[in-house]
């Protein structure tokens, strides 16, 4: 019987006493084009062409090295084990009606918002995939693509097909990392009902398949593009392109990966917190009524929120960032292999490739450590979930140092320098020291256990105003520690990679860039277990929604309760992983750069004069970009929030019967509001990422030219683009961890401290956790992409500013 049928024959008996059902508003459930092509070919054929293309990939591997094949059979193993973990996730139950039917609602409102959102994406990168492609057909050429007959046409055609595979491969991660989180929530919750260790492993297991394919994916479109161009272009053979001036090719991926990574994080981002502002705003502060509680009208958008925002976009995210980190390695490894003229140079090139696979292997490991105990019932004691995620973090960490010092043995061990292998080696172990304390450091600031969320929460018991400025200082302060860490690690990284032996023909040292290259793969190979644990935090906090909703026993809400306490640490950390990776690969971009510049324009490019009164002005505009997007980027939350406020209050206010169960609170108008917005709304500040390189480059380009300064244009945007990084850094540091200190500030007091629920501190908290809202999972977010798009865009457009 409908909730409905109830009201209009007046058998209103107690809430828990009725079946409950909830708005179904699917239509056509929603499933990409590609996947939709390959779902409807019969299994047979599917089978024979998977084998060919197997087969051909595997062809142009071995035709181009040994390594790539290593690299190819590793990344389809983790696809196998990732098809194994999604079987298992799905094996689990779903639970009783009413919680399959609210997370059919939020997979509903899900996928028809990642299908509006990629198609409007799809669009603009097609749109700037002409742009590139004209750019590209009328720019001048490099000595090297003189000398190995590669035209115009040929590189303009080679860029634009790596920026939209980039872009396609970027969108599928995303696709990825939704599609398994919306099947997930509802088993986690689930399996909450019988152990806290059952829905740990459950939700663990869900994020580690998103992370192993989105690491693969990234991994496995570099080796095959970088396979098919060595193979299409006859590299190496008389008259033909270097190996070493290769990876300038692939520059084109890392730009379609940024690019889509971008307005999905700022699309996904908008939504999740403008419904969860909303939400928390009307129902907790002005009703009194608990968070995820089935009467406040915008809970399902704010449950759809957190798989478009924090499931979806953060794997278009990690897959960008592996992307850009590993085409820079590439670069810098190709250019430092040219210089000191090393007779094989493709283990230096294909280094960062070999990494990120051992790192599918290692976090593998790490992922299957976490396992069901034999006691595992409802009166066990419950298990600190963060110890556990830690445990098989540092089973991940121990094992990618060991195969870290392997590959460097392997690849860059030279007669030129035997003992360079070790250096990098050390190199490499600076990069995963310097994760480690990265993780160690988020999870002091936004975890309840220590001090400073403690006495964040203390705040809120004088105030909201106190709150919000303990907050702010707590965001403040947190941005020391980082950039000390982020500082010892280039410097030691550097002097690591310069002492190594490797020398030029002048006997100049040249190991220095490529050490700071080791040291950010370091820091990134164990990125499929951080990513995995990213992924636990939005599909436990959906978990808990879900188990709010269908009004399951107070037991069942403390475990899911204390899971997504632990979600919202591991988000912070992943974010606060994903800054100082952005830190160490906007530098290795940043280098790749000035040699770009240095190729076109035939000249010198070592240093940029900030003296200058034209570059010092490129630094104040990046700066500038940088808090002019997150200001844009959280204005457009609280416009959107402010549509959800008043919605909500709408219907409050017309169906008085919501809070006495007597009505249904109509789900999907919320859902759709938030979705218009969002999408409009990441227009701005995405466009405004987008378009102030290029400008600037360009005005300048065309003042220097009048003046009598050929690359004023180069250097203003190079000084750009290092105030950018430099300031974007710092303030995605403050966003992030001030809005995860005040979220669990907020579940500090949930659990009874101060009041608890429905106290004035409680109240406070709320506020500031409605504040920290935009900034750590729109803004901050955002930012880091920003960074390395910027690099990645400067890169690609250098023509134009010479």
């Amino acid at each position: 019987m409908m909730i409905g049928d109830d009201v209009e024959n007046g058998n209103l008996g107690p809430y828990q006493d009725r079946p409950r059902t909830f708005p179904n508003m699917r239509s056509k459930t929603y499933t990409p084009l590609i996947f939709r092509i390959l779902l409807g070919i019969n299994v047979r054929v599917l089978v024979i062409l998977l084998l060919l293309g197997f087969g051909f990939v595997f062809y142009v591997g071995a035709s181009t090295s040994p390594i790539i094949v290593f690299v190819l059979s590793v990344c389809i193993i983790s696809f196998f084990l990732s098809i194994y973990l999604t079987k298992w996730v799905l094996s689990k139950d779903e639970g009783p009606p009413e919680m399959v039917q609210i997370s059919d609602a939020i997979r509903d409102g899900a996928e028809g918002f990642f299908k509006t959102q990629y198609g409007t994406i799809s669009k603009m990168a097609f749109l700037l995939a002409l742009v590139i492609l004209s750019i590209y057909l009328f720019r001048s050429t490099t000595p090297q693509q003189e000398s190995s007959g590669l035209g115009r046409a040929t590189s303009a055609y080679i860029t634009v097909a790596a920026f939209l595979l980039g872009a396609l491969c970027s969108g599928v991660a995303g696709y990825v990392g939704m599609w398994v989180s919306v099947r997930a929530n509802v088993r986690v919750s689930s399996a909450a009902r019988r152990s806290a260790r059952e829905a740990l492993q459950v939700a663990v297991r869900a994020g580690g398949f998103s992370a192993l394919v989105v690491v693969g994916m990234a991994v496995i479109g570099i080796a095959i593009l970088y396979a098919t161009f060595y193979v299409w272009l006859g590299v190496d053979s008389p008259g033909s392109m270097k190996v070493t001036d290769l990876p300038l090719l692939l520059v084109g991926y890392g730009f379609g990966a940024s690019f889509v990574a971008l307005f999905a994080q700022l699309g996904g981002g908008i939504y999740t917190k403008a419904a969860d502002v909303g939400a928390d705003l009307v129902g907790k502060v002005e009703q009194g009524i608990p968070e995820d509680d089935p009467r406040n009208p915008a809970v399902i958008a704010d449950l759809v929120g957190d798989n478009v925002g924090d499931c979806a976009a953060r794997g278009a995210d990690l897959f960008e960032s592996i992307a850009a980190e590993i085409i820079s390695a590439m670069i810098l490894g190709g250019t430092m292999a040219q210089r000191c003229k090393i007779e094989d140079p493709s283990g230096f090139i294909l280094f960062p490739l070999v990494v990120h696979s051992f790192d599918l292997v290692v976090s593998s490991i790490g992922i299957l450590s976490i396992r069901s105990t034999r006691d595992s019932s409802m009166k066990a004691p419950i298990e600190d979930p963060m110890a556990i995620l830690q445990k098989g973090y540092s089973v991940t960490i121990i094992l990618a140092v060991l195969a870290f010092a392997g590959s460097t043995r392997w690849l860059l061990y030279t007669e030129q320098a035997p003992s360079a292998w070790l250096n990098f080696a050390l190199c490499g172990l600076v990069g995963i020291i310097t994760a480690y304390i990265f993780v160690w450091i988020t999870k002091y600031y936004t975890d309840y256990k220590h001090e400073p969320v403690r006495t964040l929460a203390l705040s809120s018991s004088t105030g909201h105003g106190t709150n919000i400025i303990a907050g702010v200082s707590l965001g403040l302060e947190s941005t020391a520690l980082p950039v000390l860490v982020i500082s010892i690690s280039i410097i030691s990284a550097f002097w690591l990679g310069h002492t190594s032996g490797l020398v030029d023909e002048t006997g100049n040292p040249t190991g220095g860039l490529f050490g700071t290259a080791v040291a950010t793969m370091g820091m990134l190979s164990t990125a499929a277990y951080i990513l995995t644990m990213d992924m636990f935090g939005p599909i436990a906090d959906n978990a808990g929604g879900i188990v709010e909703m269908s009004q399951q026993p107070e037991s069942v809400r403390e475990i899911t309760d204390i899971l997504d306490a632990v979600g919202n640490t591991t988000k912070a950390t992943t974010k606060g992983f994903a800054i100082g990776s952005a830190a160490l690969a906007s530098f290795l971009l940043f280098s790749a750069y000035m040699d770009e510049v240095e190729s076109f324009a035939r000249e010198s490019f070592k240093q940029v004069d900030i003296a200058i009164p034209e570059v010092f002005i490129g630094g104040l505009l990046g700066s500038m970009l940088i808090f002019l997007f997150s200001a844009w980027a959280c204005s457009a939350v609280g416009r959107t929030a402010q549509e959800v406020v008043k919605e909500v209050r709408r219907q409050f206010i017309e169906r008085p019967g919501i809070m006495e169960y007597t009505e249904k609170p109509d789900y999907g108008r919320c859902v759709a509001i938030v979705a218009s917005a969002s999408l409009r709304e990441m227009i701005k500040p995405g466009a405004l990422a987008i378009v102030s390189p290029i400008v600037v480059g360009f005005l300048f380009r065309v003042l220097g030219h009048y003046t009598g300064h050929p690359l004023l244009g180069a250097k203003v945007v190079a000084s750009m683009l290092m105030f950018a990084t430099v300031s974007g850094i710092l303030m995605a540091l403050f966003l992030n961890t001030a809005g995860g200190a005040w979220d669990n500030a907020k579940k500090y007091i949930e659990t009874g401290a101060l009041g608890g629920k429905g106290s004035d501190a409680h109240k406070a908290a709320v506020t500031g956790d409605t504040v920290g809202d935009p900034f750590k999972d729109t803004a901050g977010p955002s930012l880091h992409v920003l960074i390395k798009m910027l690099a990645t865009i400067t890169l690609v457009m250098a023509p134009i500013f010479l």
